[in-house]
Formats: C-alpha cells, structure tokens, sequence
C-alpha cells in the first residue's frame, strides 16, 4: 500500500535572499491611496473553486496520478492477502502444532510482500514525478503571469512575499491538486478495502465496530475547519518575514551606515513573532489533533477485544479469525485517520492557494491590441508625443498634461526639468508600463497603442537611471541586449562603449562575475556595461533616463564619449535635471519651471567636457506637468 505520509510532502518554508525591487496593477478589488501597501490576508477562496482552477494543469501528468492509484490498489489487495495468510497460519500452525502447514503459506506470504513493495515503490515515484512536474508548470505559469503585469504592480508588494507565494504556496496547492488527489483516493480504496475484509471475516464484530468511525471524522471536521484560518495567517506572517529578511540584507551598506542594525532587528523581531504565534497556533491544533484521534482508536480496540472475546467463547470465531480482524482494523483506522489528516492539509494547501490565486486574478493594466499593426521595416524610429497627459492610479494631480514634441531618426530631443517632475513617466509612457490618460504617443506615425509590446520594446532601448545588471559574467549581462549573439560581436559593442579596457584587466575578462547588481563595479563600469548592451540591442529609438546620475564629473566625461557613439543616427531622447549635459544643438522640451542661469555642458563629440554657455531658447513644444 502507497503510504499516505510518505507522499505528503512537507510544505518547507525557504527565505528568499534576492535583492530588493518594491514593486501597481489593477486588481479586481477597490483602489487603495497611493503608497499604502497591501499588506493583509489573500481573500478567501473555496476548496472546490480552488481545485477547478489548478486542475487544468495537471493535463498531461494525469497518467501518472492514476498508475499511482492503480499500484495502490495492488499493494492493498496483496497486504489483505497477507494478512489472510497471516490468520491461517494462526489457525492452522500455531494453534494446530502443525509445522507442515507453515512454508507453503509463508512463502505466498513473502511473495506477496515483494509484489506490494514494488507496487508501493512504482506508485509513490509516479505520484512524486506527477507532482514535481505540476509544481514546475504552475510555478512558471504563475511566474509568466507576473512578468505581463507592468513594473510598477511591485511598488506596494514586498518582493519577499511573492518569493514565497512561488515557492511555499505553489507547492502547497501540489498536495491539494496533484499527489493530494491520489493520496485521497487511495486512503477511500484502503479503507473499503480493509473494511470489506473485516465484514468477510466477521461482519457482525465489523459493524460494531464501525459504528466508531463517524468520531474520526467529525474530530477532523473540526480541526480541519481551524487549521485554515491558521494557515492563512501563518502564510501571511511568513511573507511578511520573508519582505525584512531580503530588505534587511540587500540594504545592509544603508542599514550599517545609519547604524540601524537595532532597527531591522526589532523589525525582523516584529514580524518573526507574528511568524512564531501563527505556528504555534497551528502546532497546537495539530498537536492536539493527535492525542483525540488516539483516545478513539483506543476505544475502538478495547471494543474489538472485548466483542472478539465473546465471539471466540461463543465459538464463532477463533483464535486465527480475531487476530486477522484486528489486522485489517489496525490497518483501517490509521487509513480513516490519513483522511483526518489529508482534511487538514487541504486546508492548509487552500490558505496558500487563496494568495496564488489572488496573483492570477490580478490583470495587466496595459495589454496587445485584438489586432496589432506592426510598424513598417525597416523602422525609422521617429516619436510622437501628441498632446499627451498622465495621471498615476490613486493620484488626483496629473503627471504630465499637454505634452507635445516630436523626435525625428538622428535627432536629439532633451526633456528637462526637476527631479518629480515627470521625466521618467515620458519613458515608462513610450515603452506602455502604462498608457496615457490623455492624447497619443506614436511610433514612425501608428499609435503604440496598436502595436504589439514586444515590437514596441524591440524598437526602444532604455538607459535608466539606475544601471540593473544581473548578478552573472559581463558577458552575460552585455549579451542580455541581444541574447544569441556572438562573442566577437560582444566584445564590439564593449569597445565602442569604452567598456573594453577595463574588462579586459578584469581577472577573467568576460567571464568575470559582476556580483548581485553589479555591485563589483564602478558605477562608470556599470554605466558602460549599459551601453555596451544598449550597443547591442542595436535598437533605432534610444531613451537617455538621467544617464548621469551618481557619477563624478571625470567618469561622466569619460562616459559621455561612448554615448554619443551610442546616439550616433538614433532617435534620441535624453530625460535630465542636470543641464550640464544638453548641448546647445539640442531641441528642448522644458518640464515645469525653465532655469535662467547658465550652466557647463558636456560636448557628445569630444573625449572630454568643454565649457559651454546654457542658453534658455523659445520652445514651440512643450509640456505642463502639471495642471
């Protein structure tokens, strides 16, 4: 026989240390004002609603659930066997005297038993491969879905939470769907089973007998309907934890310079705590579930025994027949108590399926178009902005208003003005993280609301403001640009982004690791891996986001050399508050207030910085950002 525990795979709880990205979307739920977390419990999702949505994925598996089922009846059916055998040989040898009648039923015995270990073991490795394949589906399903929503749905979900709702909660809901289905009907096929052989054996003992089952299954009734509320918050509490715990330690530069090591602390505290009591209220309930479900059993054997002793004093049953009754029973009532304890698990596996579900159910705010217009190759790259305003969820004031400026193949086009005032908007608008409320933005003259994003995205390249490196070799992070390409075309792109030189004094060049976030490297260093990956995404429109922020003027000299190369026949948008870096050949769109002094400039033809004179020119685009 499957043993139930042996499919019932612990739901482990593992602490994800990635690095920190805060992450809004719509959600079928009312607004919250901006900037409030949403920090409580997954709305509650029935067990039945929650298993028509995650059955669909086990299309495909569903052959190794049953072969699971299937070789757990053969196992049953050879343990009755055995046990049979068992009461015979109570009968007929050890009772009889008679040593002759031993080896014909032992060796049958024995053989039974090899045939129920290999059915157990086949159908325990079916069911586990089953259930693994279903937790890689759902866990990518899950994880695909979370890349369609926009950057922004992170901004009020802590990134610890969602770690676990792809690690804990998904395998949760494999013991609600996957092996959790096959450790059901093999409990239910155990238990008629073992309760059809003992109403064989002596059906008025097994009758009385039965009459005790109800108690099992109104204890787990009752335990099952707590365990879930438990659950939810242990699942919650768990997230939370998670959230300090990354935070904690992707911002331990910050957290140790302002000496705040005692604050984490206290936080981590604070939300281990609430982590601790939400277990501990499950381990009581658990704990206490055991010695109910004991002190039944008890009763039930103390029954059979004395019912047994009657029968035998009666001469209804002998000695054989009593000790194979209370085989099958001691069988039956720990297959009774696997479905008390499966009621608790679907319990628990439904607290963590109520927080994937509510994942999925969340639906992007920008999507493709029912028919996509993709724009004409090759592509020009020239950019409209046609009276364009924006206002963020949850915020009454508008970002930007009256927005209009256009960018021509070649052409630089700086958007300037003071940090808050709505540069960074005009790039997430043009790569749709959200659409505008107002007007139109368009691509060599069609609506990018009309064009698939992928095209879109290939056609728009983004240096942002802060340089996002992942945590592999500079060659892994230049070739993210263009994944496929080769490594003569890497080292390219690294030299005309003036990345080259230093990468080769690296101690392995290309295959240097970078560190999480590239935090191995300079600043400059990481600012030129970025463009040697904007280089080679060979992209014809080129969004500029504060490409100089946190740089010293030398570095941002050196860095501003491979930029122009960079610029050098695309459509070019550079989004800045620091007027050093806008020539005076530069058409201006001014966001808010236009500054009146003169400030030093940065030539894009030069190796070095020249001093030029800022000049405060007549604009025929603009843009209000406000109202």
């Amino acid at each position: 026989m499957v043993d139930p525990s042996a499919t019932n795979r612990r739901v482990t709880r593992r602490f994800s240390f990635v690095e920190t990205v805060e992450f809004v979307e719509t959600v079928e739920t009312p607004a919250r004002p901006d900037g409030q977390e949403q920090e409580q419990v997954a709305p509650f999702v029935s067990v039945r609603e929650a298993f028509r949505h995650f059955w669909p994925h086990t299309r495909g598996l569903r052959r190794l659930f049953v072969a699971g089922v299937v070789l757990a009846i053969v196992a049953a059916l050879c343990e009755i066997g055995a046990i049979r055998l068992f009461g015979f040989i109570a009968d007929e040898v050890l009772a009889a005297r008679n040593l002759g009648a031993f080896w014909e039923p032992a060796f049958v015995w024995l053989g039974l038993m090899v045939v129920a270990g290999l059915a157990s073991f086949f159908g325990s490795y079916a069911t586990a491969v089953g259930g693994e394949r279903f937790l890689l589906r759902l866990r990518d399903r899950v994880f695909s879905h979370m890349q369609t929503l926009t950057p922004d749905f992170f901004d009020r979900r802590r990134l610890g939470d969602l770690m676990a709702r792809l690690t804990d909660d998904v395998e949760a809901i494999e013991e609600l769907v996957g092996s959790g289905v096959v450790r059901i009907l093999t409990t239910v096929i155990s238990v008629v089973f073992f309760a059809g052989a003992a109403l064989f054996t002596r059906w008025e003992l097994a009758l009385a007998t039965f009459a005790l089952v109800p108690a099992f299954l109104l204890a787990s009734k009752f335990f099952a309907s707590r365990l879930r509320g438990a659950a939810a918050r242990e699942r919650f509490s768990n997230g939370a934890m998670n959230g300090v715990i990354e935070e904690g330690l992707a911002n331990q530069a910050l957290v140790q310079a302002f000496n705040r090591q005692g604050t984490e602390a206290r936080r981590l505290h604070t939300q281990g705590s609430a982590w601790m009591r939400a277990n501990v209220a499950q381990a009581k309930l658990s704990a206490l579930y055991g010695p109910v479900v004991q002190v039944i059993e008890t009763v039930c054997l103390l029954v059979v025994l004395g019912l047994g002793a009657w029968e035998i004093v009666a001469g209804r049953l002998t000695i054989g027949g009593l000790l194979a009754f209370a085989a099958y029973l001691a069988y039956l009532y720990p297959a009774v108590q696997g479905l008390g304890q499966i009621a608790l698990t679907v319990s628990q596996a439904a607290a963590g399926s109520d927080r994937v579900i509510e994942i999925l159910r969340i639906r992007p705010r920008v999507t493709d178009p029912a028919v996509a217009v993709l724009p004409v190759a090759p592509r020009r790259g020239r950019i409209d902005f046609a009276d364009v305003g924006f206002t963020y969820p949850g915020r009454s004031a508008p970002t930007l208003r009256h927005l209009t400026f256009h960018a021509e193949p070649g052409e630089l086009v700086v958007c300037v003005g003071p940090s808050g005032i709505g540069k960074s908007t005009v790039a997430k608008l043009l790569l749709r993280f959200h659409d505008p409320t107002e007007g139109r933005v368009l691509l060599d003259g069609v609506d990018i609301r009309d064009i698939p994003r992928t095209a879109l995205r290939e056609a728009v390249t983004v240096l942002q403001q802060e340089n996002l490196l992942f945590s592999g070799t500079v060659r892994d992070n230049i070739a993210y640009g263009r994944p496929g390409c080769g490594m003569d075309e890497i080292v390219g792109a690294a030299v005309m982004a003036g990345a080259h030189e230093f990468v080769e004094r690296l101690p392995r060049k290309y295959d240097t690791p970078v560190g999480q976030r590239g935090r191995l490297l300079s600043g400059g260093q990481r600012q030129r891996l970025a463009i040697a990956r904007a280089i080679l995404r060979d992209a014809p429109v080129l969004v500029l986001d504060e490409p100089m922020t946190g740089l010293d003027p030398a570095t941002a000299a050196r860095v501003m050399e491979p930029l122009g190369r960079l610029m050098a026949g695309r459509t070019t948008i550079l989004l800045t508050h620091d007027l050093r870096l806008v020539p005076e050949t530069a058409r201006t769109v001014v966001l808010g207030a236009a500054p009146a002094r003169p400030r030093v400039a940065f030539s894009f033809s030069g190796p070095g910085p020249r001093r030029t004179a800022w000049r405060t020119r007549p604009h025929s685009e603009t843009g209000s950002p406000r109202g």
